[in-house]
């Protein structure tokens, strides 16, 4: 090719060139320089409405939001309950907010700007509590009143930011200007430009990127070299918490509980009390819930307690809401609506006070959280107050902790009532549960640990103990040519003295295992298997060496009429 001809291919050629790093130049100052975008803080918050406040809760933007009413910030009741106080308790069948302290039960009716704290009443101003078709919105001041946090409001756009965890955090003062990013990334878009002295709280540190939270609530990344110098902070609250005062007796309880189905079995008491030995208070079964306005039925009795309280014991009378006659009656119905909750309150004081009663024990069985929520709680709360004020004993019966029993909300029953009576029987219960003892030594243990764990006091907890043994029934329903035998369980209950006569009569050596802490024992009759995890002295004796060990309350007996007067020899070596 001639000399003329190449030049400008040559030309071209480098022209090309030139693009091409040109391009990539461009292309690399691209990639290597910070994006200026900012992205509407409206949008980082997901707010739609005028009326939304974002909420920033512990360095974390919370999906929930709180709402402007009249110029006044207000929180979602669910919000308040679940995150900031649990002890608000919002009636939605009454549209009542109810706030209960250690000696009052203040409310707040929907839409008034006035609230009553026990009989008194006192202005707001505007109003407490506003009602919605779902739930309801509070004023975030009179939470405040109550609750342990604490919040500062900005705006563009209206946004909290709380703090309730008081712990140690770590902090950066920056030294110079920079930038806080959606994302760890400088082609993230930028939330927030902060400033050289700005505080910012680190909560993750990585080689490149640190994720912050800023004092106005926004969480995003900064460049880790922007946060070099940190120190730690602790976050303290001058918030007091109220102090819960109990009636406590000044020895260990011995407590038996009385099965009274009539009036005419009130007489029982005097056996009672000359066949048993160091019981210092009976629970007789007098009081049960009748109707759905809160009414309660009533087999109690003055000469009983006279009779009692002559020979040194007192009375606490059990309420129950399984009612042999009133089977229609609703729990849930009851203690869901304020004002039959509050008259069923009233009519179990009432009584106390009428039959001189030294207490009261609230035994509530076959109720579900999802049924009832906070209801429960609720109730013994009132009525605690109410029972304190008259200086009558306030005690339960509960079952043990489990996943499935929440509804007696453990740690929140101990601030408010005396005693809890730990029902630590019918571990094995029917055909769901298979055949099995009825109270096991570990399995006691375990349920006490587990009560203590949910933060009962171990001078507040009563173990529960059984006078009573389950003979089980096994009779098969397959085909004796089936691979796999199946049984229909079936059991009778049987007291101490029964069990113990079936166990002489059927078993010629009965096995002792360690781990229950129980004599077993089978046997085939017919072709019907019998099985039988005595509870008896030694099996008692067993259990009474954990409520030693734990330093509990005391024991309290299932029944009096399934009993027998020797085994009282070994229980006062125990109690009292």
């Amino acid at each position: 090719m001639k000399k003329k001809q190449v030049l400008p291919v040559l030309i071209i050629v480098g022209c090309i060139l030139l693009v091409f790093v040109i391009l990539g130049a461009t292309k690399l100052i691209e990639k290597y320089t910070p994006t200026k975008e900012h992205l509407e803080l409206t949008e980082y918050y997901n707010i739609s409405e005028d009326s939304q406040v974002a909420i920033t809760l512990n360095n974390t933007v919370s999906d929930s939001f709180a709402t402007i009413i009249n110029d006044h910030v207000y929180l979602d009741y669910t919000f308040v309950h679940d995150v900031l106080n649990e002890r608000f308790y919002w009636d939605a069948n009454e549209n009542i907010l109810l706030y209960t302290t250690a000696s009052h039960v203040i409310s707040a009716k929907a839409e008034a700007s006035t609230y009553s704290i026990g009989k008194s009443s006192s202005d707001y101003g505007r109003p407490i509590v506003k009602a919605t078709a779902d739930s309801a919105w509070v004023d975030l001041e009179f939470v405040k009143k109550y609750s342990d946090f604490t919040y500062s409001f900005f705006e563009n756009p209206s946004r909290l930011v709380i703090t309730n965890e008081w712990k140690e955090i770590t902090v950066s003062t920056l030294k110079g200007n920079t930038e806080v990013r959606l994302k760890g990334g400088i082609k993230s878009p930028i939330l927030a430009d902060v400033k050289k002295g700005d505080v910012l709280t680190i909560l993750e540190t990585e080689k490149k990127w640190s994720k912050v939270c800023t004092a106005d609530g926004i969480v995003g990344y900064v460049r880790s070299n922007k946060v070099k110098n940190t120190s730690p902070l602790a976050l303290t609250s001058d918030y007091e918490p109220e102090t819960f005062h109990h009636i406590k007796k000044d020895k260990t309880i011995n407590m038996l509980w009385h099965p009274v189905y009539s009036k005419a079995a009130n007489s029982e008491i005097t056996t009672i009390l000359s066949t048993t030995k160091g019981v210092d208070v009976v629970s007789p079964t007098w009081f049960e819930l009748k109707d759905n306005k809160g009414n309660i039925s009533s087999l109690a009795s003055n000469d009983y307690v006279t009779y009692a309280h002559d020979h040194g014991v007192e009375v606490w009378g059990l309420v129950k809401n399984f009612a042999l006659q009133a089977s229609d009656v609703d729990t849930a119905y009851v203690l869901t609506h304020t004002s039959s909750r509050q008259n069923l309150v009233n009519q179990i004081v009432s009584q106390a006070l009428q039959y001189n009663l030294d207490g009261i024990n609230i035994d509530f069985e076959s109720i579900k959280e999802s049924e009832l929520g906070d209801a429960y709680i609720q109730f013994l709360r009132e009525l605690s107050i109410k029972c304190e004020n008259n200086d009558i004993i306030l005690s339960t019966a509960v079952a043990i902790p489990t996943s499935f029993n929440g509804v007696y909300k453990y740690e929140e029953q101990a601030n408010f009532v005396d005693y809890i009576c730990m029902m630590a029987y019918d571990q094995h219960w029917g055909q769901a549960s298979g055949e099995g003892p009825v109270a096991s030594l570990d399995w006691v243990e375990e349920s006490v640990e587990n009560a203590l764990a949910e933060g009962i006091p171990a001078d507040q907890l009563v173990l529960g103990v059984p006078f009573y043994t389950k003979l089980w029934k096994l009779t098969p329903t397959s085909d004796e040519n089936d691979e796999e035998v199946t049984y229909m369980i079936g059991f009778e209950n049987l007291g101490l003295t029964s069990a113990k006569k079936w166990m002489n009569n059927n078993i010629s050596s009965p096995e002792w295992i360690e781990v229950n802490g129980q004599y077993y024992g089978e046997t085939v009759k017919n072709g019907v298997t019998y099985k039988m995890w005595l509870e008896d002295e030694a099996s008692i004796e067993e259990k009474l060496k954990v409520m030693q060990e734990y330093k509990l309350a005391g024991a309290a007996f299932w029944s009096s009429d399934l009993d027998n007067t020797s085994i009282w020899e070994m229980i006062i070596k125990y109690i009292n």
